[in-house]
C-alpha cells in the first residue's frame, strides 16, 4: 500500500519546531542545536518522512553519491570489497561516503547523518540489522543493500555466501582427518554470517559422530583471536583442530600457537578460515579456507542498487553464493574424504 505523503510541516508539528528547523536539519552545512535535529529526525522516522531534496536527487541523479557502510576495515575481506565496489560505482559516475557504525549498535548510529547527507542509495558491508531496523530503512525510502549479512526481511536486497555450506565443509572436512577435538573460533556471535557458520559446522561434524570440543569468541578481530586462542590452548585438554569464522581470526590462531605455544600447523593443529584474504595465500601462512566469490557478490550488489535506484518498481531480492574449499598447507592431508550427500 502506497504510503501517505508525509510533509515537513507534519514533521514541524509533530517534533514542536518551526518548519525552518526541519529544513535546517536536513542541510549538512546548516546550524542547528543537536536536541533539535534530534527530536526532528525522531519525528521524521515515525512519520516515515523523507525531505524533497533527497527525492528531487534521487529523480534527477544531481547528488551522484552512494553511502557505504562498515564497521570495520581491520579485516582485508571488507577492505578489498570496498576497493570494489568504489572502482564500480566510479565508472558509473558516482563518488563514495563512508561511513563507520560500531558493531554492538550498528546502523542506528549513522542513520540521521545519512539521511541528511541526501546520498541516492546505501551500500552495508557487513552491518548486522534486525527486523525493526530493516523495517525503518526501508521506509525512508532509500535505497539499500546489504551484503555478507542477513535479515529475515524480505523488503531489502540482500548478497552474501552460503555460510551454512562452508560451516558444514569444514567441520566434515577436519573430522575426516580423523580429528576429535575439534573447536570453534567465533566472529561476532550475534551475526547472521558467524550464526550461519557455526550452524553448518556443528552440523557437519555431528554427520561424522563427533561433537564440537570447544568455542571461543574472537568477534573477527585479530586481537581478541589472539586471546581467545590462549584461552583455548591454555585449558587442560586443548584442541587438535580450528575452524575459524574468519582468515583474520585463522592468521592470529596460527601465530599464537606457533610462537606462544610452540605447535606446529598442521602437524599438532589443522586450521580452517574463512574469506580467502590475499593473505591466506602467502606462503608463511597457506591458509585452509572457504573462499568467498568476491567479484560475484559486488556486482550482484551493485547492480542491485542502481537497479533501485534508476527503477521505482524493482522487487527486492536475496541473493546466495556458494563458497569454494580451497585446500592449502594448514591441514592435514586426509586419509579419506567424506563423499557428499
Amino acid at each position: 500500500m502506497k504510503r501517505k505523503s508525509v510533509t515537513s510541516r507534519d514533521v514541524a508539528k509533530l517534533a514542536g519546531v518551526s518548519q525552518s528547523a526541519v529544513s535546517r536539519s536536513f542541510s549538512s552545512d546548516a546550524k542547528v542545536a543537536e536536541k533539535t535535529r534530534k527530536k526532528v529526525m525522531e519525528a521524521a522516522r515515525e512519520l516515515g518522512y523523507r525531505p524533497n531534496s533527497i527525492a528531487r536527487s534521487l529523480i534527477t541523479r544531481s547528488s551522484r553519491t552512494i553511502a557505504v557502510v562498515t564497521y570495520s576495515v581491520e579485516n582485508p575481506f571488507y577492505a578489498f570489497m570496498l576497493e570494489k565496489a568504489s572502482r564500480f560505482f566510479q565508472q558509473q559516475g558516482y563518488h563514495l561516503l563512508l561511513f563507520f557504525a560500531p558493531s554492538d549498535r550498528g546502523f542506528d548510529t549513522v542513520i540521521d547523518d545519512i539521511i541528511r547527507s541526501q546520498v541516492e542509495g546505501v551500500l552495508m558491508l557487513a552491518i548486522t540489522l534486525d527486523n525493526a531496523q530493516a523495517q525503518e530503512v526501508a521506509d525512508f525510502g532509500i535505497p539499500v543493500v546489504i551484503i555478507n549479512r542477513t535479515v529475515n526481511y524480505a523488503g531489502i536486497s540482500q548478497v552474501g555466501s552460503d555460510n551454512f555450506s562452508g560451516g558444514y565443509w569444514a567441520g566434515r572436512y577436519l573430522a575426516s582427518l580423523g580429528h576429535q577435538r575439534i573447536a570453534y573460533l567465533s566472529g561476532l556471535p550475534d551475526s547472521s554470517t558467524d550464526q550461519q557458520r557455526h550452524a553448518g559446522f556443528i552440523e557437519g561434524l555431528a554427520t561424522e559422530g563427533v561433537d564440537c570440543h570447544a568455542l571461543e569468541v574472537g568477534n573477527y578481530r585479530y586481537s581478541d583471536a589472539c586471546d581467545a586462542t590462549r584461552r583455548l590452548f591454555a585449558a587442560q585438554s586443548p584442541p587438535d583442530a580450528l575452524f575459524c569464522a574468519n582468515d583474520v581470526m585463522a592468521i592470529a590462531a596460527m601465530e599464537t600457537m606457533r610462537h606462544e605455544f610452540g605447535l606446529t600447523v598442521p602437524d599438532d593443529v589443522s586450521v580452517i578460515g574463512f574469506d580467502d584474504v590475499p593473505m591466506a595465500r602467502w606462503p608463511s601462512h597457506s591458509l585452509t579456507t572457504l573462499q568467498q566469490p568476491v567479484d560475484q557478490m559486488i556486482l550482484k550488489a551493485t547492480e542491485l542498487l542502481m537497479a533501485q535506484i534508476h527503477q521505482t518498481d524493482t522487487t527486492p531480492e536475496q541473493i546466495t553464493l556458494s563458497v569454494t574449499p580451497m585446500l592449502r598447507n594448514s591441514t592435514r592431508r586426509p586419509a579419506r574424504y567424506p563423499e557428499d550427500n
